[in-house]
């Protein structure tokens, strides 16, 4: 089961998919209205969810006030991709892979987000972009992990690499944020820490890099993150936090215009993103 977001008949709703079939969950008109609800509130509403939904497109699962925030230096291997792009200050990467407090920064507003199928973006000023396949936690008002995305937190490694205080750069864009199109409950998925993370990167028709990860890797506690997020923030529509990557194409990989970006992770869903470059690809988003 999947918690979506839906266009049908001339109207964005929220429903409830199971299998290929999906249903309207009642009370709510959009998914910023859902993370609302208490948890159990909402796995109730999911239950009741029987009103079918003829011919409906899915849509990016964020609206209203919701925001995306990442996670940065999670795993192990980001920790040390990181410190081999940064020549000039690779030891900030160790200190906050070993530090209590992680490092969290937003990532894009609801509008900004794409979804499945649609393209991503690489910048014109970055010599190295890469994806970033990780788990997203979704969270609602009151703070509850409420259930699970798949997110692309597409980062250009040349402008980080440069100097830590360009993420923002590297990091925010226009899209460089492709979420999966249905949340997974959480009460559906018993071990978050035991799922598998594939990605696959396809050029001209050929697989050009391909890795599998498990979140058993994540150096910190989901719920460790999401409560320092939580510290000097308010999401009165919830919030989706992306909790950092396990897989990282080695130096000096880069994605190009035409490929392909597909991830999968086990029990949560799958994401699979063109690759478009600059501004002036992703003007429709502007305009959705």
């Amino acid at each position: 089961m999947h918690l979506v977001r839906f266009r049908a008949g001339g109207r964005v709703g929220v429903g409830v998919r199971r299998g290929h079939a999906v249903t309207v969950l009642d009370g709510v008109s959009s998914v910023a209205e859902a993370l609302r609800l208490p948890v159990a509130e909402l796995r109730a509403r999911c239950d009741q969810s029987a009103t079918p939904v003829d011919d409906p497109t899915l849509l990016p699962p964020v609206d209203g006030r919701m925001e995306v925030w990442a996670a940065g230096v999670t795993y192990t291997i980001s920790r040390d991709e990181r410190m081999a792009e940064s020549e000039r200050a690779p030891d900030i990467y160790r200190l906050v892979y070993d530090a209590p407090r992680p490092e969290l920064f937003f990532k894009a507003a609801a509008w900004r987000v794409v979804g499945d199928g649609e393209p991503i973006a690489i910048r014109e000023d970055s010599e190295i972009d890469v994806p970033e396949p990780e788990l997203a936690v979704v969270v609602n008002a009151a703070g509850e992990i409420v259930g699970y995305l798949v997110c692309n937190d597409v980062s250009s490694r040349s402008i980080e690499g440069d100097n830590p205080l360009y993420l923002p750069q590297a990091k925010i864009y226009l899209g460089s944020c492709a979420v999966s199109s249905g949340i997974r409950p959480a009460w559906e998925v018993p071990d978050p820490y035991a799922l598998r993370i594939s990605l696959e990167i396809e050029r001209d028709g050929e697989r050009v890099w391909h890795g599998t990860a498990s979140t058993g890797q994540l150096h910190r506690r989901l719920d460790e993150l999401v409560g320092y997020l939580c510290r000097g923030q308010v999401f009165p529509d919830g919030v989706v936090l992306s909790t950092g990557t396990s897989l990282v194409p080695p130096l000096p990989f880069t994605l190009r215009p035409g490929d392909v970006v597909d991830i999968d992770i086990s029990e949560v869903g799958r994401l699979r993103t063109p690759v478009v470059e600059g501004v002036a690809a992703m003007r429709w988003l502007v305009d959705r």
